[in-house]
Parts: C-alpha cells; sequence; structure tokens
C-alpha cells in the first residue's frame, strides 16, 4: 500500500483530507500542557484520555518521536456561523467516528504498534466513567488528544501540507495515526 491509497482509504473512512508524514515532521512543544491545565476545553480531569491522567507529557512527546511515520487526517464542517455551537459539538462527534472507522479499517493494514489520537479527549463515552469514578469502559477504544501529547497541530499540518485553518464559517479538527516504529516510510510499504 502507498501514500495515495492510505490518504485515499482515509478519506473513504469520513476525513475531509488525510497526508503521510514522517515523524519527525510533526512538531512538539511542552507548552501545550500548559493550555490543557488551563481547561480551556472543559476537560481537564474529566476524563482518562485528557491530562492528569494521560501522563507526563515529557513521556508522553518521548512516545510520540518513537514512531517513524503518522498519518495526520481532518475533518472540516460548514458551520451556520462562528457561534454555532451545535454544529462545533456534531462536527467533533464526527471526527469520533471518523477515528473509530479508521482504527477498524486502517490500523490494521499498518506496521504495529500503531497509535490514535484524537481531537479533544477521547470522545467515545457521553461522559467518561472519570467523571463518575468507574474504570474506563473502553480501553482498547479510548483515544487522547493530539494536544494532550504536546503535538502542535497548526505547526504539524502546515508541514503535512494540511490547511490548519479553512475558513470563516468552518471547524476543522484533526486526528493522527502514528506507526511504524522500525522504519521510515517513503511512498511504498507493506
Amino acid at each position: 500500500m502507498n501514500a495515495r491509497e492510505l490518504t485515499e482509504l482515509a478519506v473513504s473512512c469520513g476525513a475531509t483530507s488525510a497526508a503521510l508524514m514522517q515523524g519527525s515532521q510533526i512538531v512538539l512543544n511542552a507548552e501545550y500542557r500548559a493550555m490543557c491545565e488551563a481547561n480551556r476545553c472543559g476537560v481537564y480531569g474529566k476524563c482518562y484520555m485528557c491530562p492528569p491522567d494521560a501522563g507526563p507529557i515529557d513521556e508522553l512527546m518521548a512516545r510520540i518521536t518513537r514512531y517513524k511515520n503518522a498519518i495526520l487526517f481532518q475533518t472540516v464542517t460548514q458551520l451556520e456561523d462562528s457561534f454555532d455551537i451545535e454544529g462545533m459539538t456534531a462536527a467533533r462527534k464526527n471526527l469520533v467516528k471518523v477515528s473509530e472507522r479508521l482504527r477498524d479499517q486502517l490500523i490494521p493494514l499498518l506496521p504495529a504498534p500503531a497509535l490514535l489520537l484524537s481531537a479533544g479527549g477521547c470522545g467515545i463515552c457521553e461522559e467518561c466513567g472519570k467523571v463518575s469514578g468507574v474504570p474506563c469502559r473502553f480501553p482498547e477504544r479510548a483515544m487522547a488528544s493530539l494536544e494532550s501529547y504536546g503535538i502542535d497541530v497548526s505547526r504539524t499540518s502546515r508541514n503535512a501540507g494540511l490547511r490548519y485553518n479553512n475558513g470563516a464559517g468552518t471547524v476543522t479538527y484533526f486526528g493522527m495515526i502514528l506507526f511504524g516504529a522500525c522504519c521510515v516510510i517513503q511512498d511504498a510499504f507493506l
């Protein structure tokens, strides 16, 4: 399977676009943890896959550097206006569904191990078990956010050739599958 086939499969799973990139193109920044701690998204301490439960930022960033390849994917959704919170919420839920389809259809085709990251915390459950004090209901499906791992999504998307901002009246969410801890993929593999 080559790079074009991988990105086409990502689009067939519902991504608006996708790009294969080398792990060295991923931009990491530990300062993203401070944004998590400021609780800008409202999920800090309320999701097992988000800080502080996701783990120490230096360990998560080190984990990212062990992967040699990644597929960065995005969903771009048209909103009614810039205050369309319902549209943004629906777009985020759509990204979770796209991420799940990619886990089921794409990850089995990649060399192991693979790591799936999404936007803004897990999103698999309506309410994370962390809130009610029960263990994670779906640990094999749970997804951490790119930001919780210290990924600078804006600069990383630029390196992958994907637009971070897709114009007024849209919301863009990103996800990533990291893989290939043993070799760098150029155009063809498997």
